[in-house]
């Protein structure tokens, strides 16, 4: 009930986002109906620093008959609520931080941080796996970081594929398309296996360098050998890293047999941080980068 209910809420949602199947109950609403959402194979956490609210003493009998076992978070582990529970969580003598001692504050700070820690501790008791977080928080930012690299790549219909012994001229003439384009070219050997890759930015500097018969020139003399791929199926935290830490633009999205799925391009995955771009384009390892002193993509350990 009240402040303690709302921590109860919370707890609930935490248990259940890391694998523990839960859901609150208000004691209120329980002795009007809601009890039948409980069965026998349930446990009741039940949260009340007095271990004497009205409501939560009401249903202890009624929890009793379904035969749910109870564990008690509760500064009174002689009250009733205490006396009930198979297991109780004694939070000691705590002074509530309200000027006159009374609004539940830091009670409820003790229950919150003492649920979050069983939430845990049973997640790591049932080897919680980040493919399973994946799948209970398939939207928003963590959702996006928690994705696969496939779900977020540009498909290769979408990307600029050529071999490695066409010339940069006919494919820019024969790949060029309407509407968002990536900034690079895959390219691949005979097999189809990629070989290396070749950027606007690798464009702009054959021009600065009056290098322009290169234009007319096979793939193969201009573009960057080997560059850095990541394996479908890896995260899409893993990309964001590479991407980071080689201050790379573009990722090429590689199968078993090194074959070009798709591309990650830095502007399909600035929005897992939602911060701001900024910056001019450099040569990181022969490979196209971005220079952004503001740019910062989020991962798990960030």
């Amino acid at each position: 009930m009240g402040k303690a209910g709302l921590i109860g809420q919370k707890v609930a949602a935490t248990l259940a986002s890391t694998g523990t199947r839960s859901h609150f109950l208000h004691p209120a609403e329980a002795i009007h109906g809601d009890l039948g959402r409980v069965h026998s194979e349930d446990v009741a956490l039940i949260l009340s620093f007095s271990g004497r609210t009205e409501e939560v003493v009401r249903i202890l009998p009624s929890l009793a008959a379904i035969g749910v076992p109870i564990i008690a978070i509760t500064g009174q582990p002689e009250s009733p609520l205490g006396k009930q529970a198979a297991v109780t969580l004694d939070l000691g003598s705590i002074r509530e931080a309200c000027p006159l001692g009374l609004a539940p504050t830091a009670s409820t700070t003790a229950m919150l941080a003492l649920g979050d820690a069983l939430a845990l501790v049973l997640s790591r008791g049932r080897s919680f796996t980040p493919d399973e977080f994946s799948r209970y928080h398939p939207g928003g930012n963590l959702g996006r970081k928690l994705s696969r690299v496939e779900d977020v790549m540009r498909p290769l219909v979408q990307c600029r594929v050529a071999f490695q012994s066409q010339t940069l001229r006919e494919t820019l003439v024969a790949q060029s398309r309407p509407g968002r384009r990536t900034g690079a070219i895959m390219i691949t050997d005979d097999a189809g296996a990629l070989v290396g890759i070749f950027t606007d930015s690798d464009l702009a500097r054959l021009l600065e360098a009056n290098r322009d018969t290169a234009i007319d020139g096979p793939l193969d003399d201009v573009m960057t050998r080997n560059p850095t791929t990541i394996a479908t199926g890896s995260s899409l935290a893993t990309a964001c890293e590479i991407l980071s830490r080689r201050k790379l633009s573009e990722l090429p999205v590689v199968d078993s047999a090194g074959k070009p799925l798709g591309l990650i391009d830095i502007t399909d995955v600035v929005g897992v941080d939602r911060e701001p771009v900024e910056g001019r384009k450099s040569k990181v390892d022969g490979q196209d980068a971005l220079r952004t002193p503001h740019f910062r993509l989020l991962t798990p350990d960030s």
